[in-house]
């Protein structure tokens, strides 16, 4: 059981995907490995049997994708990214539009950390607490959902992945 979590509640398996070529000590992923809230992989394959969040995905994430094994983003390069998604075929899911709350981006769109990703996906897949639980392990993580929080409830509340695209319009800058 993860601390924080009660036994009644449903856990999302979360899948990362390292390639070290960050900086360790600012890797959101590899932190979240340490609190055992994540697993971290090198193997691509590993990635087959997860909904992968990618920015290449023609169709966005949203809650009919509810029900999947678990939630897998990448931690690499943009380069690499593009590699890795352009060798395989995943189940690929693109995040709507949300603002960095992460030291590194803040307040710039859509360059979520990895910890801000899977928070996201977890947020409109239903599992809130999830997503509350693994942003609590970063001093600022209470600040992405707070900039995100309007957003994130309507994604959460979309029946498909279309009605989430036309949702992200309303919050896109012109």
């Amino acid at each position: 059981m993860l601390i924080g979590l009660s036994v009644d509640e449903h856990i999302m398996q979360l899948l990362v995907y390292h390639a070290n070529q960050c900086d360790p000590k600012k890797c959101s992923g590899k932190k979240l490995a340490r609190f055992d809230l994540v697993r971290l992989t090198d193997r691509v394959n590993a990635l087959r049997s997860f909904l992968v969040l990618s920015p290449f995905s023609e169709k966005a994430l949203s809650p009919e994708d509810r029900g999947a094994r678990g939630l897998a983003a990448l931690d690499c390069s943009w380069a690499h990214a593009e590699e890795v998604f352009s060798r395989m075929r995943l189940n690929e899911r693109a995040l709507p539009y949300l603002v960095a709350a992460n030291p590194v981006n803040y307040g710039k769109p859509f360059k979520l950390s990895t910890v801000e990703a899977l928070a996201a996906g977890l947020f409109i897949l239903g599992e809130a607490s999830q997503a509350e639980l693994i942003l609590s392990k970063f001093n600022w993580g209470h600040v992405f959902l707070e900039m995100n929080r309007e957003p994130l409830q309507e994604y959460a509340a979309a029946k498909t992945s279309a009605e989430v695209v036309r949702i992200q319009q309303a919050y896109m800058p012109d």
